[in-house]
């Protein structure tokens, strides 16, 4: 039987799951985390989970083990990593692939307190947060470089509750009491609230779209007045992309 492989982990890849299995398509989705398995709890024989992280010498065997057919890339806008091993496999294997990403956020003139950075990089090497109160809404995996910025400036930061980004934050020099472990999504009330609580007078966040509270943010900035650095999803040449879910799913009534 053949099989759809469908790269998760976002609250998107959970909704095309669903609707992939309820077009009677089986469908293997990978995630890095068990806390990620949680996203899909369908029960039905068409659903396989893996969990762990896929490299170059275990495709092969993945691809032949489970029959893959065709590829969707629903993975999270910033883990580029994946997507170029999975736009690289297709190649190497003549699978069909298809990018399946969350809606970015549209730009608005009156929206003067935000600014654009194309990196971490960018924000790194630059003044930005100096002597600032920042907040930074990253995700785990980018804090460590903020370790230099510690006695610079007073940084906040807010994190998924898990042992992983728990462990992360304490590495990059973030004491308990500047650490808040939430799972999204944060309402609008909350947000604000979060911000006044530290005094915060700068935050960074990703274009994470609207799945990932960017828009949320955006509106609480302008109602408080504090500065909103985002950071531009790294640029990416994907073969194919869509954000519209019956798209995906043609796609992969096509292949499987």
């Amino acid at each position: 039987m053949s099989h759809v492989w469908l790269i998760g982990g976002t609250s998107e890849s959970a909704i095309l799951a669903k609707a992939i299995i309820s077009f009677q398509i089986p469908c293997v989705v990978t995630v890095t985390t068990e806390t990620a398995r949680n996203l899909y709890s369908l029960n039905s024989t068409l659903l396989n989970i893996w969990v762990g992280f896929l490299e170059q010498n275990i495709i092969l065997p993945f691809i032949q083990k489970n029959n893959i057919t065709a590829i969707v890339d629903a993975s999270h806008p910033f883990a580029i990593e994946i997507s170029k091993l999975a736009i690289a496999t297709a190649t190497q294997y003549n699978l069909p692939y298809l990018r399946y990403e969350r809606s970015a956020c549209e730009t608005v003139d009156e929206e003067e307190n935000i600014l654009h950075l194309e990196s971490f990089e960018s924000l790194l090497s630059g003044e930005y947060l100096a002597e600032k109160r920042v907040m930074l809404t990253l995700g785990y995996r980018h804090l460590y470089p903020f370790q230099d910025w510690q006695k610079r400036s007073i940084l906040f930061i807010r994190i998924l509750p898990s042992v992983v980004s728990l462990e992360a934050a304490f590495k990059a020099g973030f004491t308990p009491d500047r650490i808040i472990a939430i799972r999204p999504p944060i309402s609008m009330e909350l947000e604000k609230a979060l911000w006044q609580q530290w005094n915060i007078s700068l935050v960074v966040t990703k274009a994470s779209g609207i799945a990932g509270g960017e828009v949320v943010k955006r509106k609480v900035a302008a109602e408080l007045g504090i500065p909103l650095i985002i950071i531009d999803r790294p640029p990416l040449n994907y073969p194919r992309k869509t954000t519209d879910l019956k798209t995906a799913i043609e796609f992969c009534q096509n292949y499987c």
